[in-house]
C-alpha cells in the first residue's frame, strides 16, 4: 500500500490589503449602530413600533400647545420649555426602560462582549459609545418637542428675545436630563443579561423614587415643614433634575407648593446629578471589567 502524501488545498483566503481604521472608528460605528437601534432603524418593523410611538407621544402635546398658541393669540406658550420633559417624564421613563437592556442586555445574554473586545476597542469604547448613544437617543426625544414649542412660538410671533431664552434653558436641562438618565438606565440594565429584569429595574428605579419623594414631599407640605421639601428632592432623578433647572434654569419648580431649593440648595442639587452620572460611568466601567472575559 502506497504511503498517503500530504496536499495543500488552496481555499481562496488573502491577506486584508484595506486600511485599518482602529479604534476611533469602531467607537464611531458602535455610538452609531446603538444610536439608530433605540428607534428600531436597522431592525424589523416591529422593533420601531414602540420607541416611534412613545416618540409621537412626545411630540404631539408640543403641537397641540404651538396650535392653541396660534389659533387663540396666546401671549406665552402653555407650558414653559423648562417644565416640559418633568410633565411627560413618565414617556421618558418607559422609553429609557425599554431601550436601555435592548442596548446592553442582549450583548451581555448573547455573551458578544469578548467578540468586540476582540477587535481593537477597548473596555473605556464600549462603554462611553454606548452611554453617549443612550444619552443622545434621549436629548432626540426630549429636545424635539422644545424645538416644535419654539418654532411654533416665533411663528405666533411671541417675544423672540425671551423664547430664545427659554428655548436655550430648556435644552440646557434636558441635556442634564439626558445623560443622568442613560447613565443610571444603563447600569441598571446591565446588572443582568435578562431583558425583562432590566426594563422592571429600570422602571423601579425611576417611578418608585418619583411616587416616594413625592409622597414625603405632599407630607412635609402638610405639616408645614417646608424647609424639608428640598431636600427630599434629592433622592429621585426626576427631582434632582427639577431641583437644577429651578434654581440655575429660571425654572418654575414642580415640587408641592413651589418650594424648590434655593441657590444654596440648588449648587448640592447639581453636585449630586454630576455625581450620579459620574458615578454611573464608573459603574459601567467596573462592571465590563469583567464582562469582557
Amino acid at each position: 500500500m502506497a504511503p498517503a502524501q500530504d496536499v495543500i488545498h488552496n481555499i481562496g483566503y488573502r491577506n486584508y490589503a484595506g486600511a485599518r481604521l482602529g479604534r476611533a472608528y469602531a467607537r464611531r460605528a458602535l455610538f452609531s449602530q446603538s444610536l439608530r437601534g433605540a428607534y428600531g432603524l436597522g431592525r424589523s418593523a416591529k422593533s420601531k413600533v414602540l420607541p416611534m410611538t412613545l416618540f409621537g407621544v412626545m411630540c404631539v402635546p408640543a403641537a397641540i400647545m404651538v396650535a392653541v398658541t396660534v389659533t387663540a393669540k396666546l401671549s406665552k406658550l402653555p407650558l414653559e420649555y423648562t417644565r416640559y420633559a418633568i410633565v411627560l417624564q413618565a414617556v421618558i421613563g418607559l422609553f429609557l426602560a425599554a431601550q436601555a437592556p435592548q442596548s446592553v442586555s442582549r450583548d451581555l445574554r448573547f455573551k458578544t462582549i469578548p467578540l468586540y473586545f476582540s477587535r481593537p476597542i477597548e473596555r473605556v469604547d464600549y462603554v462611553v459609545a454606548k452611554f453617549a448613544a443612550m444619552a443622545s437617543a434621549l436629548f432626540v426625544l426630549t429636545a424635539t418637542p422644545l424645538l416644535i414649542l419654539y418654532v411654533g412660538a416665533l411663528l405666533a410671533k411671541l417675544d423672540f428675545a425671551a423664547q430664545t431664552k427659554g428655548f436655550a434653558q430648556g435644552l440646557v436641562s434636558v441635556v442634564l436630563l439626558s445623560f443622568l438618565f442613560a447613565g443610571l438606565g444603563l447600569v441598571v440594565a446591565a446588572l443582568t443579561p435578562r431583558r425583562g429584569f432590566g426594563v422592571a429595574g429600570v422602571i423601579a428605579l425611576l417611578m418608585i423614587s418619583y411616587g416616594a419623594v413625592s409622597t414625603l414631599q405632599a407630607i412635609a407640605l402638610d405639616r408645614d415643614t417646608t424647609d424639608a421639601i428640598a431636600w427630599f428632592g434629592l433622592f429621585s432623578p426626576v427631582t434632582v433634575v427639577d431641583g437644577v433647572q429651578t434654581a440655575f434654569l429660571s425654572a418654575t419648580s414642580a415640587f408641592p407648593g413651589h418650594h424648590g431649593p434655593s441657590t444654596g440648595q440648588g449648587v448640592v442639587y447639581l453636585a449630586v446629578l454630576l455625581a450620579l452620572i459620574a458615578g454611573s460611568y464608573g459603574l459601567l466601567m467596573r462592571r465590563y471589567r469583567k464582562a469582557g472575559l
